[in-house]
């Protein structure tokens, strides 16, 4: 499977297997324009699968709304450049939904998908990266996956896990990176980097797109420079994982 395919995947498991989880967004009925959500809304129908008027407040604000009476939210921000208009209800609604009402209610059964970061041709309003904002803001948990397998099990925790959760998709990669995903269910630890290359003079840490670039920083600074680098995927930008980079 590709990137997409296996977001896709990991989306019809969710609906599959948990009778209240609904997808949403801008145009994810036909598929969306990556295609991650394409033929959800045929098999498990337009109650299920649908979309909204183009407003990134209201889609967060609904998702919050969704996930307070009890239905497991899976939101769709069509580019994760415009999800600053609904900063306000992630960070000051979603992420404090719990604490506000000492532990009554909650909307931790949201996540929020958007792609990001840069594709070659996407200008100011389709290339940024915006994790960095949502890195400071307590009670939320920040994802971003560097290839297929580990996106459809981290897309399958944030969707379980019992706080609301962002769901950044590097959008270079919906095509470009391919890998044997296993076609079963399964998921990942989330705050849980990972350590994909030993070394022992210096230690590079990324997550998304840049993991693959410093791959090959690795093996330059091997060749050129004899020097052995340790790289970390952070993969979790939110809570992240100090004891692996510490060690």
């Amino acid at each position: 499977m590709n990137l997409f395919q296996a977001i896709n995947n990991s989306l019809d498991i969710a609906l599959t297997q948990d009778p209240t989880a609904v997808i949403f967004g801008e145009d994810v009925a036909f598929g969306g324009v990556f295609r991650c959500t394409v033929g959800l809304q045929e098999k498990h129908g337009k109650s299920r699968v649908f979309n909204t008027p183009l407003c990134e407040q209201g889609i967060a604000g609904f998702g919050i709304g969704a996930a307070t009476a009890g239905a497991t939210a899976i939101a769709e921000i069509q580019f994760a450049d415009y999800i600053l208009p609904a900063f306000d209800q992630i960070c000051n609604e979603a992420a404090k939904y719990r604490y506000r009402s000492g532990g009554i209610y909650d909307c931790g059964s949201l996540t929020i998908r958007a792609p990001c970061s840069a594709v070659g041709h996407g200008a100011v309003y389709h290339s940024q990266s915006p994790e960095a904002f949502f890195a400071h803001c307590p009670g939320l948990k920040v994802v971003v996956p560097r290839g297929p397998i580990k996106a459809k099990g981290l897309l399958l925790s944030c969707i379980r896990d019992k706080n609301p959760c962002l769901f950044f998709e590097p959008k270079i990669l919906y095509r470009s990176a391919v890998e044997q995903v296993p076609v079963k269910e399964y998921t990942m630890p989330l705050s849980k980097a990972d350590i994909l290359v030993e070394g022992d003079d210096i230690t590079l840490v990324g997550w998304g797109t840049q993991v693959h670039v410093l791959r090959e920083v690795c093996q330059l600074a091997k060749d050129q420079l004899n020097v052995s680098c340790e790289l970390i995927d952070l993969v979790t930008i939110l809570p992240w994982d100090k004891e692996t980079i510490a060690q």
